[in-house]
């Protein structure tokens, strides 16, 4: 987990006001936005709406919605979010985090494509098209090597949509994969079984021989590390596309 560090307190008032400035710097950020109880994007947003419902307005608030963007909201959810408070809080509080938020989230309207956006939401990349296994995808899939000495590890990358076939990890002893999301949203399904959505944290234990698939939710990006687990005689057996009545039950 990205650990937060906060030395404003000290820049501002160290000399004129040290112990509130070791309360904000070591206690609220050190200790407060490090507690793993709860993940950061969702900590960034709680912490959004106590300031506008306090009717809070000033750079601590720009300061705070800029941090949700870096931890992951998006301009759709900053926007559901605000009119869903204005409820609550107040018409023209709404009003006056709007005009804020626009301007941060608006520096996204500068030509970049979603794939570029979405890259800058994870911390591996994306890499080239995955056009040697093209055939075996619904969509367009990535891949990114991370490493290939003693473990095989690679960040594959899904658009909206794009899902790989059933398939199976074969091997005669061990084998099998393990996935890991980095970003986005999306799933993972065995034969029979319902699928499991999938959220940066996320991971898989895939053993050998299971029926499968995984790729990426209607509506969003997805990008998982897969692991290859060592195993002997190892060999994937690509199936069958999941057809688009079965993904069409995913949300």
């Amino acid at each position: 987990m990205e650990k937060i560090t906060q030395t404003a307190g000290r820049n501002a008032l160290g000399e004129f006001a040290p112990d509130f400035a070791h309360f904000n710097d070591d206690v609220l950020f050190g200790e407060n936005w490090n507690n793993q109880d709860i993940d950061l994007k969702t900590r960034c947003i709680i912490t959004v709406v106590a300031l506008m419902s306090s009717g809070v307005t000033d750079s601590s608030l720009k300061y705070h919605l800029k941090n949700a963007k870096a931890h992951g909201v998006t301009r759709a959810e900053i926007s559901a979010i605000v009119t869903h408070v204005a409820f609550y809080a107040g018409w023209p509080k709404a009003w006056a985090v709007f005009n804020m938020a626009k301007e941060i989230w608006n520096e996204d309207c500068t030509g970049e494509t979603e794939k570029e956006k979405f890259q800058k939401t994870i911390l591996f990349p994306i890499g080239e098209p995955n056009d040697g296994f093209a055939q075996y995808f619904t969509g367009q899939s990535y891949l990114a090597p991370v490493s290939k000495d003693q473990v095989g590890i690679f960040n594959v990358t899904f658009e909206p949509k794009c899902r790989n076939n059933w398939h199976i990890h074969h091997a005669d002893k061990g084998g099998g994969q393990i996935l890991i999301c980095v970003g986005g949203r999306g799933y993972y399904q065995e034969w029979g079984k319902e699928a499991i959505e999938m959220h940066p944290g996320d991971c898989i234990n895939i053993p050998a021989g299971v029926k499968h698939w995984h790729g990426a939710a209607p509506d969003s990006w997805f990008s998982h590390l897969a692991i290859e687990v060592p195993g002997e005689n190892g060999s994937n057996e690509w199936l069958e596309a999941v057809s688009d009545e079965e993904y069409s039950k995913l949300k």
